[in-house]
């Protein structure tokens, strides 16, 4: 079975999760799953990019140790590490999702935005 490589908990560096969420895709696939239930196939993102930039921005979340990926079957399932984040981070991973949540809400407010 092939293993995908993670840091653990203590090689999880601040620069590397920072430059992994200052993408906003990376950040739209940790509030989904942030918002949803653990072990969520890559497709079921939805993203607006190619199959292969999507792969990117999830190598670059899991390698920065933001999430952890396995396989099950052909598909590859990911999931926050919300416990190892805010263990080396406290509080981090909560302002990141309550800041874009809060965009998201700001974008809808604007006279003639459309929901993303």
């Amino acid at each position: 079975m092939r293993v995908l490589e993670h840091p653990e908990q203590e090689e999880i560096e601040l620069d590397a999760v920072l430059a992994a969420l200052a993408d906003p895709i990376r950040r739209r696939i940790v509030c989904q799953l942030a918002g949803g239930h653990d072990d969520q196939a890559c497709i079921a993102f939805g993203l607006p990019v190619s199959k292969s930039t999507s792969t990117h921005h999830f190598r670059v979340l899991r390698e920065a140790g933001v999430i952890s990926q396995h396989y099950r079957g052909t598909a590859i399932l990911s999931s926050l590490r919300s416990e190892d984040l805010d263990a080396r981070f406290p509080g981090l991973l909560a302002s990141v999702i309550a800041a874009e949540h809060a965009a998201k809400i700001a974008a809808k407010a604007l006279p003639g935005s459309v929901a993303p």
